[in-house]
């Protein structure tokens, strides 16, 4: 009889089928055995090993994680220094010390501005407060609150910021990736590339950018900002053009140039992908422009016509029709004397086209492949100089195609 007044099942040999069904011996009776059947080949257990396939999707979740992790670190910064330099000086000298954070958050933020408090009293008796100038009530809001607060005081931020909206709507779509990321859940790729351009321009907005992003062919991010030296100046790889396309088209690499040199076979790249007026208007607004070509006459272009399985002068008049076309874009400017066509006869190495702006510069290079054309090649992105993270010049390949362009532009031969 159990504690409760229930009766337990027996155990003896008779119950449940009697002698027929009795255990064997050294078994006790009534007892569920662990043990694997002896059919079961299969170890007992969970399986625990991870394959190469969950490893990736891992490293994956971590890398984006990791990202969006940067820029939402970099929003809560700014917003922290943004709410604290306009509502300390109104609430401060009345409060004092932490407790205008209090005061400011009121009655409708006591809970949270109360929970920040005791969050920072448990990092200091353990000995999580390593830097002095995160003791303070405020660096422990986190991005929501700090929302709030901007919110709830709007009419003090207004004279510094002109829109409302866009910082709210830009926040909303930061809560998303926010709470993935403090989950530790996955982050589809369409969310983090939302997350980015909302940092960007929350970045903006709040006066924490160097400038007008959409000024610059392809602005400094905030993973370039902390790891970009680690990969001297390559800022992005590309498997083939098409892909480099899709993040940087031509109107976005070309337009704005101040300074255009391009090396290679046939420049397809700027040819077939920037019109003959914008080429003009560019040139026009003030760009220099040097292009070198493989000399269609050349034997390197015949031994290139035979490594992609061409008919015999398929790849040469290519680049005959292409230097026609910017002979005719020459033929067009008021000073032909900006627009400099040469070719070479060595044999190709790489394509490259180095691009200045006014405050920095970029570089698309791709080398030449035995079987693969232009178009399939991999594509490295490069940031030269300017604005931004500072590169080391001995350490960039910015530079090393800078100067082989000048080496074979000195051995070339102008087009008439």
């Amino acid at each position: 009889m159990s504690s409760g007044g229930l009766e337990l099942p027996p155990g003896d040999s008779g119950h449940e089928g009697g002698p027929a069904d009795a255990p064997s011996a050294g078994v006790v009776t009534g007892a569920v055995s662990l043990a694997p059947k002896a059919a079961d080949s299969a170890p007992a257990g969970a399986e625990l090993d991870w394959g190469a396939e969950a490893w990736s999707e891992v490293r994956t979740r971590a890398q984006r994680a990791g990202r969006a992790y940067i820029w939402l670190n970099l929003i809560e910064q700014r917003l922290r220094s943004v709410v604290g330099a306009v509502l300390r000086p109104i609430y401060e000298p009345v409060h004092g010390g932490d407790d205008w954070v209090v005061a400011a958050a009121g009655p409708a933020g006591q809970e949270w501005v109360q929970r920040a408090v005791a969050v920072r009293e448990v990092s200091r008796r353990k000995g999580y407060l390593l830097d002095s100038a995160d003791d303070n009530v405020l660096s422990f809001l986190t991005l929501p609150q700090l929302r709030e607060l901007m919110v709830q005081h709007w009419p003090c931020f207004e004279p510094y910021f002109d829109d409302r909206r866009e910082i709210e709507l830009a926040l909303d779509e930061l809560e998303v990736t926010r709470n993935v990321v403090s989950r530790n859940r996955a982050l589809s790729r369409p969310v983090l590339e939302q997350a980015e351009r909302a940092s960007a321009r929350l970045l903006e907005v709040l006066g924490g950018g160097a400038g007008s992003p959409s000024a610059d062919r392809l602005p400094i991010d905030a993973v370039e900002d902390l790891v970009g030296d680690r990969y001297a100046d390559v800022i992005s790889v590309h498997p083939d053009r098409v892909r480099l396309q899709r993040q940087l088209p031509a109107e976005d690499l070309f337009g704005g140039a101040r300074r255009l040199d391009a090396i290679g076979i046939g420049l397809n790249l700027l040819v077939q992908n920037f019109s003959g007026r914008r080429l003009v208007r560019l040139t026009e607004a003030g760009c220099r422009v040097r292009l070198l070509f493989l000399n269609p006459a050349s034997s390197a272009v015949k031994r290139r016509e035979r490594e992609l399985g061409l008919r015999k002068g398929e790849l040469s008049r290519s680049v005959e029709m292409n230097i026609l076309h910017v002979r005719r874009v020459r033929a067009g400017l008021r000073d032909p004397s900006r627009f400099e066509i040469h070719v070479f006869d060595e044999t190709p190495r790489f394509t490259a086209y180095l691009v200045e702006g006014q405050s920095s510069g970029i570089a698309v290079v791709q080398s030449y492949l035995r079987r693969a054309r232009g178009m399939e090649s991999p594509v490295l992105v490069l940031r030269g100089g300017g604005r931004g993270v500072p590169k080391d010049a001995d350490h960039g390949l910015f530079t090393t195609y800078r100067e082989e362009f000048e080496s074979v532009w000195e051995d070339s031969r102008p087009v008439s």
